[in-house]
């Protein structure tokens, strides 16, 4: 049976101090963990606007968390933490469902 190497994604778990967690802005940051933050689109986007149509800001976020584990910018990361405004989450989980980079890099943990 074949292993998945794909990274898992975890919501709303505490960080230990080992652990990279991407924070949405305006979120209060934990007392540990690497921190890599994210934004939402804007309120008031239209869908498919041609600012959002390559990637959404969740997978282009995402990327940059795999890019950062890649060059050593933070510690190689066996999982990653996900703190989010239920939208946030919705745009995470988004991506990791419809984005086929997010897809191949990342899973959701159960």
């Amino acid at each position: 049976m074949a292993q998945d190497a794909r990274i898992p994604v975890l919501f709303g778990q505490p960080p230990g101090p080992d652990d990279t967690v991407l924070l949405e802005e305006g979120l209060e940051p934990p007392a540990t963990g690497h921190l890599l933050g994210f934004t939402t689109a804007l309120p008031g986007h239209m869908p498919g606007c041609s600012c959002c149509v390559a990637r959404s800001p969740a997978a282009t976020a995402l990327a940059a968390a795999f890019r950062a584990r890649a060059t050593g910018t933070v510690p190689y990361f066996t999982r990653l933490l996900v703190l989010a405004s239920p939208t946030g989450q919705l745009d995470i989980e988004a991506a990791l469902a419809e984005d086929a980079l997010c897809r191949a890099r990342f899973r959701r943990a159960m």
